[in-house]
């Protein structure tokens, strides 16, 4: 995949009447922006000790971009082959909408400061034929694959993690989950701004009451948001982290929350389940930051702090 071309950011649709056509074309243009240089001003720019690119992985029924970030020592000529490296599997926000370029500034500090191996999922976005399932299903699939593979990436499987933010967060949350069933030991999963509730009851929260009007998640957002994840006939609660029914022996777990976010509330009652299944839980809130703060250190204060929390975070639970 190229990189575009400097581009205006698109006006922002009406998200209530907003038709399945409009989706794409907005989604389209807004992604194009995410990716441009116009918007480092906004998403930073990546750390100068990370090589970038973008690769593919083929999988038994479909081929899946993915941005690997890698210390760039990695990559001069001539250097004896590294050590094997943790794996960071990360997954972007945006659910009908992102790019994992929108989260260069994070995965290159985290890939050349760990280092590790940062494998950041392009996964298909949400829309008329496109739910959250498929989504999740990419995810999953990439973890597995690299940990399968595990020589053909220089990483370690037995030091692998996943990080997520929003929608990515939840996808996350539900990786982690079905590593545990498969057998895959995780050290880490590290869930910043998590929605992790699609079910009837996602909207009953006094989060989203207080910031259902924020400028970086309002709630019509949100509700478009879940229709397009759980369509009629599907069964909420399977992607729902929160209502997991066994949430026993996952990885020790970063939830990161910003305080003036709609779904706040989402992190915080995930954490106490995790907490109360016997799972080591550190829950951190960031007064005054707001949803997607982390892929803003442009405009957000207290992307930076969080970021080396993070790096903190990863650098304690997958050390050799």
């Amino acid at each position: 995949m190229s990189e575009p071309t400097a581009t205006m950011r698109p006006t922002e649709p009406d998200w209530s009447a907003i038709t399945a056509e409009e989706l794409i074309a907005y989604r389209d243009a807004e992604n194009r922006f995410r990716a441009s240089s116009a918007a480092r001003a906004i998403t930073g720019d990546p750390d100068p000790g990370a090589a970038i690119d973008w690769q593919e992985v083929t999988l038994p029924d479909r081929d899946l971009p993915v941005r690997v970030y890698r210390p760039a020592a990695e990559n001069r000529a001539g250097e004896a082959a590294p050590a094997e490296l943790p794996l960071v599997l990360h997954v972007h926000g945006g659910s009908f909408v992102g790019t994992a370029v929108q989260c260069d500034w994070t995965n290159s500090h985290l890939a050349a400061r760990l280092p590790a191996i940062v494998v950041s999922v392009e996964h298909r976005l949400l829309d008329a034929a496109t739910p959250l399932s498929a989504a999740a299903d990419d995810a999953w699939d990439v973890l597995r694959h690299v940990a399968q593979h595990a020589a053909q990436w220089g990483i370690d499987p037995a030091r692998t993690a996943v990080f997520g933010e929003s929608c990515g967060a939840l996808i996350s949350a539900l990786a982690a989950i079905r590593a545990r069933e498969a057998g895959l030991r995780l050290k880490a999963q590290v869930l910043v701004n998590p929605a992790v509730d699609v079910t009837e009851t996602m909207f009953d929260y006094a989060s989203i009451a207080e910031y259902g009007d924020s400028p970086t998640l309002a709630g019509p957002q949100l509700r478009l948001f879940q229709r397009l994840a759980v369509p009629p006939g599907t069964d909420a609660r399977a992607l729902s982290p929160l209502y997991a029914d066994n949430l026993n022996g996952l990885a020790p777990t970063l939830v990161v929350v910003p305080t003036q976010d709609a779904v706040a509330d989402h992190g915080r009652r995930y954490a106490e389940r995790l907490r109360a299944a016997g799972t080591s839980v550190r829950l951190t809130e960031y007064p005054r930051a707001r949803h997607a703060f982390l892929s803003m250190p442009g405009v957000e204060q207290q992307a930076e702090a969080a970021r080396a929390e993070i790096l903190e975070f990863l650098r304690g639970t997958l050390a050799g």
